[in-house]
């Protein structure tokens, strides 16, 4: 299988630099080719500039700046995001992401004035993310990056795609030993991809 990682953290160093590390290793160890999308290393521009929101619902073109990050959607099979939740949403470059590359004519088509959702040669989706406070303070907020991956995404990808929503909460407690149980489960998780 074709696995687009989009890993979104600025620093190498993290824990999520670590689950990163673990995702991409594994991933390739069970025979997975791996198209590892290093948001920051990569450099990736999150801003949606005026002339893509004015050409929005234009036909795509290879000239687009973000072109290249479509291509390598459309080339993947599964979809495997890496990232921490920041004030309970995604990283900007992470966001920006999906205004960029998540266009009408990727990721859905407007028939008639109806959205339908074409990203289907994703058949497969994986979340692996970490947040500073405990679950029941992101419940209280409505868990905004779950709800994202676990509806946004999976109502946009292949019909029946599985969606594995890997999270470790409390972060600001997290031990040695909390953070070694949640990598073996991401390496777990992954193994069995």
């Amino acid at each position: 299988m074709n696995v687009l990682v989009l890993y979104a953290h600025p620093v190498e160093t993290s824990f999520n630099a670590g689950l990163h590390r673990t995702i991409v290793e594994r991933l390739t160890a069970a025979g997975h080719t791996v198209d590892d999308c290093d948001l920051y290393a990569e450099d990736f521009d999150p801003r949606l500039t005026r002339k893509e929101r004015m050409a929005y619902h234009d036909q795509r073109s290879a000239a687009e700046p973000a072109a290249p990050y479509v291509e390598r959607l459309l080339r993947a099979d599964a979809l495997v995001l890496c990232y921490p939740v920041w004030n309970y949403g995604f990283p900007a470059i992470l966001k920006g992401f999906f205004d960029r590359v998540f266009l009408p004519g990727v990721s859905f088509k407007l028939i008639d004035g109806e959205v339908r959702p074409s990203l289907h040669n994703i058949s497969k989706i994986a979340a692996v993310t970490t947040y500073g406070g405990s679950r029941f303070r992101a419940m209280l907020m409505g868990d905004p990056p779950r709800r994202l991956i676990k509806r946004m995404l999976r109502a946009t990808v292949k019909p029946g795609a599985p969606v594995i929503y890997l999270a470790q909460y409390s972060m600001n407690l997290s031990t040695d030993e909390t953070r070694r149980a949640f990598m073996a489960q991401v390496a777990a998780s992954m193994d069995a991809f």
